[in-house]
Parts: C-alpha cells; structure tokens; sequence
C-alpha cells in the first residue's frame, strides 16, 4: 500500500505524493538504473551522473519514540533531522517528517553549519530568535520531550524525474550509519555498513504513477514494503 507525501510549504499549499520502497539486489540495481538512463532524465541537482551523498542526523526522545512508532506502525508520527549534501555542511536543512490520516507530510528550514554546531553542543536558544515556525516547535521539542541526536545515516543517492504525475525515482546506496554528535558534520566519517548488498528503490509521484514509470520500476518478485533507513541503522547504535 503507498503511503502519500506531503510538502508543506508555508508560501503555497500542500504538495501531495505518494511513495513506493522496494529493496532490491546489486544485479537488479544494476538492470534497473540502466533502464532508467535510457528513458528519464536525471535529477539537475544531482550533477552529470543525477547521483549526490545525503547525510542525514535523526533526532529521537530517551525513549526512542520515533523509532518505536514507527516499527509499530503508528499512524501519526514524526521525526525531525539534520542533512546535507556531499561534502558541503555550509548548506544545512532541519527537517520535520510526519504521518496522519495516512498522508506523510516534511517541513523544512535553513540552519548554518555555525547554528549547527551549536545545535550539536547543546545550544539550541538561537532557534527561538530566527522566527521560524518550524524552528520554534524543534526547540520545544528539544526542551520539552528531550529529543536528542541519536543516529546518522548516509547513502550514495541516483536520482531520476519524469514531469508528467510529478514523479521521482531514487536508487539509494552503500547505506552507512554513524553516531550522532558534532562528528556529524565531518563528512569523511560514518563507515558502518548497515545493507551491504542492497539497494532502496524509492518512487515518488503525485496523484497517479504514469505507465512508462510503472512499467520501467518493475522488478519481479518485489513487493511495495516499508524500509526506514532510520529503523535500519538504529539496529547498530
């Protein structure tokens, strides 16, 4: 069953999409992304080759009660983090994931590599001075249910886009888990592999997955399933 995602951004109204998740083999991965290639365009952001590193920091309580929601399957749940792209930590998101209703929505707001180090050694007042909603909810939530850094996930990403159904098809990677702490933001770190020999397959598309996609995603025997990487890498804290 697709769960849907949402972005909500405070500027215009809520953008709808719904998502797949498959793990797939090396060898599938390897047909697949070839397939790709051939029919899609790749993602603009991700250079020549569409492929781009994500390092991500999740937050989670003393209990751990985004991880434990979610191997429940609960309904409505959250999770806030830090990412990155590449080598750059000049260029850092917070991010709040959620679920409700069964629609997945993100928010996101801008940080300095400066607020985040500041962030990871404890000081978390200036969130209150920038003015942003999202911002002011992280520091309530630091404060009030003590959300802390708890992992950090990394993966080699290639992404694909097709217009039409609004869709994007991702392949992540060499998916690699570290502690979280100020070593966060040295990009050399993180070398514990966590699937050694599989691929995500991820497929995002707005209100219908056009049939040129459906037709190049198909892997035979895989099944649409649930796959945190957050769940996966907690597995070695």
């Amino acid at each position: 069953m697709a769960a849907a995602i949402t972005t909500i951004d405070r500027e215009g109204p809520p953008r709808l999409r719904h998502e797949l998740k498959h793990q797939i083999s090396l060898q599938e991965d390897l047909v697949l992304a070839g397939r790709l290639g051939r029919l899609f365009p790749r993602d603009p952001h991700g250079g020549p080759e569409g492929a781009y590193r994500v390092t991500s920091l999740y937050f989670d309580t003393p209990y751990d009660s985004a991880l434990r929601e979610k191997l429940d399957g609960v309904d409505r749940r959250e999770k806030f983090r830090l990412r990155y792209y590449g080598e750059d930590t000049s260029f850092l998101r917070l991010e709040k994931k959620f679920k409700a209703g069964g629609l997945c929505g993100k928010r996101a707001a801008r940080l300095t590599r400066e607020e985040a180090r500041r962030l990871l050694e404890g000081d978390c007042r200036f969130l209150l001075e920038k003015g942003d909603p999202l911002l002011a909810e992280f520091y309530s939530k630091l404060r009030g249910r003590l959300l802390a850094p708890r992992t950090v996930v990394r993966y080699e990403r290639e992404a694909f886009v097709y217009p039409p159904g609004d869709v994007r098809v991702t392949l992540d990677r060499e998916i690699r888990s570290g502690p979280g702490g100020p070593d966060f933001l040295s990009p050399e770190g993180f070398r514990i592999p966590v699937l050694e020999g599989v691929t995500v397959l991820e497929v995002k598309y707005g209100a219908f997955l056009p049939d040129p996609v459906r037709m190049a995603v198909q892997v035979p025997g895989r099944r649409a399933a649930a796959c945190s990487k957050y769940a996966l890498c907690r597995r070695y804290d």
